[in-house]
């Protein structure tokens, strides 16, 4: 992101206020407030940024989450879907959670199990049925190739 900031010319204001305008129609009609520009300078300083903040960014940088993994087999079916500008996009955390939930069981394996595996804990991932919003972008994507299917499977255009 910041190598394309830079080459772009951008601020980080203007890295924020290019990711948001590409809702533009539906944060009109939402009146929701913008991304912060210290929301993207701290995922530095984190070390990590919510599953939610990324696709932001991924559908900014017109990259897929996989293009990020190394050895990661990155084609078409890892394309992000597209996104108008009345709309975002946005995980389907409860789809994710109940194809993780039928991979784990098919295995089978413990939720403990499972979370040492994934480097977590257990509560981190069960709690994928709960998550309201969003859950941190590393580990959706450990999830994503455990159950081995691409992000995109689990990401969709939203109206919100």
């Amino acid at each position: 992101m910041d190598a394309q900031r830079r080459e772009r010319g951008l601020t980080w204001q203007g890295v924020a206020s290019e990711l948001w305008d590409q809702s533009a129609a539906l944060n009109h009609r939402r009146h929701d407030h913008p991304i912060s520009p210290s929301t993207l300078t701290g995922i530095a300083k984190r070390g990590g940024v919510s599953c939610q903040h990324a696709l932001f960014i991924l559908r900014w940088l017109g990259r897929s989450p996989e293009s990020f993994l190394k050895g990661a087999n990155v084609n078409a079916r890892t394309a992000l879907p597209a996104a108008l500008n009345d709309r975002r996009l946005r995980w389907d955390l409860a789809a994710l959670y109940g194809a993780l939930d039928q991979s784990r069981t098919a295995v089978p394996i413990t939720w403990a199990a499972l979370a040492e595996e994934l480097r977590c804990t257990p509560s981190q991932l069960t709690g994928i049925k709960r998550a309201r919003f969003a859950m941190d972008m590393a580990l959706a994507m450990r999830v994503t190739q455990w159950i081995g299917r691409p992000a995109a499977d689990f990401i969709y255009a939203a109206d919100w």
